[in-house]
């Protein structure tokens, strides 16, 4: 049973095929339709998005003052680059499947020029507030990132100058993930 779940690849395919069997089971119930499928999604990727921020903000940058010297390659060469691929990425296909769903769903140039009304526009506000999170992934924090980490070279200004440029950028991210979260919820759009 360990070497199962020490699977994560098996896991993954077995989780799917779970979800495709409750899927097909209750499709008398629930559409199988482009947008249940952006739906569905849109959340996995968002909660890995938002996961790995709250992860990089809550656990990993406290920590790191607090973890020895001789350890913390293995954060910075290891377990950072891995979570910030698939940070980067979840982001961009958070946006991809929201802007799906606003468009099968025929709201999203109302949304992305507020001239909706109610839910529209309040899922528009959430919209920019997850596009300028997704801009602060792919062209603030992960070019900054790559100095600090040593991905790319970088003098000891350039990494030291993208350090707080990275973590201003990620701290805006938590900080618009809020109420970011309750506009797409609380929208409900069908």
């Amino acid at each position: 049973m360990a070497k199962f779940f020490g699977n994560l690849h098996l896991v993954m395919v077995v989780g799917l095929l779970a979800a495709l069997l409750l899927m097909f089971g209750f499709a008398a119930y629930t559409p199988i339709d482009s947008n249940s499928v952006a739906r569905w999604l849109h959340l996995f990727f968002g909660v890995l998005w938002i996961g790995l921020l709250y992860y990089f903000n809550f656990v990993q940058v406290p920590s790191m003052p607090k973890i020895a010297d001789e350890h913390k390659p293995a954060v910075t060469g290891t377990i950072a680059p891995s979570a910030l691929f698939f940070f980067r990425w979840a982001a961009l296909l958070t946006v991809v499947t929201g802007l799906w769903i606003a468009m099968v769903n025929g709201y999203m140039i109302d949304a992305l020029t507020f001239a909706g009304e109610g839910a529209v526009d309040l899922i528009g506000a959430g919209m920019w507030m997850a596009l300028l999170m997704a801009f602060n992934v792919w062209f603030i924090i992960w070019p900054a990132q790559k100095k600090v980490l040593g991905i790319v070279e970088a003098s000891a200004e350039e990494k030291a100058a993208a350090a707080p440029r990275a973590l201003i950028a990620s701290r805006l991210n938590t900080l618009l993930s809020i109420p970011m979260m309750w506009a797409m919820v609380s929208a409900n759009l069908g």
